[in-house]
């Protein structure tokens, strides 16, 4: 694992760790900006300081040194993306890379302190719709909120209830609950409304909140879900009734409803049980009752209302 070192003149130089030796280390949590990151190439070449993502890097530091840390990690120059292999050890490191931190800095690029109530744009921030900070936020244990000014709004405890707010992650998982605890169906929730720049990454971003390793290959599209199921499947003993509710989850449901939607005009006032024909529950403008197959899906059901906001509705059974 590589490290940023704290320098005295207030910069910062790349070290590596092996095996059991590496040091108490803070971790930047962030969103990334095309074409405007500090690279490992940047580091490595003495470039990149005029981009605007140095500042994140230089605030990382600066925190870090206050936390009294010597050492801090930051994705975008403590790998060499360029090696496919390094790539796919990091990614499935970097649950445990963030689960070890001493403290997480989540840098939140579009909240500014100075605005008014910030909590609104705490709210509305991007950080919260993206895949891969979901792990960044449930892995450590100490994770701190700071605005684009440098302000510190809070940390994981005491903004637990916004949090949970906007994301649905259940209170128990925020605190620290073995995250195994909840079903994988849950978990995938989590994760319905987030998006990532590469195909893959939707896939790919999830293999520590599942304790799942695979190798990377970029270019492979949805086979990477494929790869991720598959490997659910043979990690978890699973009922029937269980493992359709999580192939019904809500990472793919949502694209089969609007599909079917026209074809589903006729049976607005049907239970749906004819499980060849019909998707097993939808929603339609004709009616306020959500019908559903059997009672094992009302769970499921919950969680996808919750993840789409779809209110006013009855369960039938």
């Amino acid at each position: 694992m590589r490290l940023l070192e704290l320098e005295p003149s207030g910069g910062f130089s790349l070290t590596e760790f092996h095996g059991d030796g590496i040091p108490q280390y803070a971790i930047l949590s962030h969103t990334w900006i095309h074409g405007e990151e500090f690279t490992f190439n940047d580091l490595m070449t003495g470039t990149g300081k005029d981009k605007s993502g140095y500042a994140k890097i230089q605030f990382c530091r600066d925190q870090a040194e206050k936390d009294e840390l010597k050492y801090f990690w930051v994705d975008t120059c403590c790998i060499d993306k360029s090696s496919s292999a390094e790539l796919t050890t990091a990614i499935n490191s970097m649950f445990r890379w963030y689960q070890d931190a001493a403290k997480c800095y989540v840098y939140l690029s579009d909240v500014k302190f100075k605005e008014i109530p910030w909590e609104a744009g705490f709210r509305r921030s991007r950080w919260f719709s993206r895949g891969w900070t979901l792990q960044e936020l449930l892995a450590p244990a100490k994770v701190e909120f700071f605005s684009s000014d440098r302000e510190r709004l809070g940390d994981k405890k005491s903004l637990e209830r916004e949090i949970h707010d906007i994301t649905g992650i259940a209170i128990e998982a925020l605190r620290g609950k073995e995250l195994s605890e909840f079903s994988i169906t849950e978990r995938l929730g989590w994760a319905a409304n987030r998006k990532t720049t590469v195909e893959e990454d939707e896939a790919y971003c999830l293999l520590g909140i599942f304790n799942i390793y695979m190798p990377l290959i970029y270019g492979e599209g949805r086979n990477a879900y494929i790869r991720l199921r598959r490997k659910l499947d043979k990690s978890s003993k699973r009922t029937h009734e269980e493992a359709f509710e999580e192939e019904e989850a809500p990472l793919g449901m949502w694209n089969r409803f609007k599909a079917a939607k026209k074809s589903l005009a006729t049976y607005t006032h049907r239970s749906l049980t004819d499980y060849e024909q019909l998707p097993r529950c939808f929603h339609s403008q004709e009616m306020n009752t959500l019908w559903v197959a059997r009672p094992s899906l009302q769970s499921f059901t919950q969680c996808f209302l919750s993840q789409r906001a779809i209110s006013g509705l009855q369960y039938a059974v």
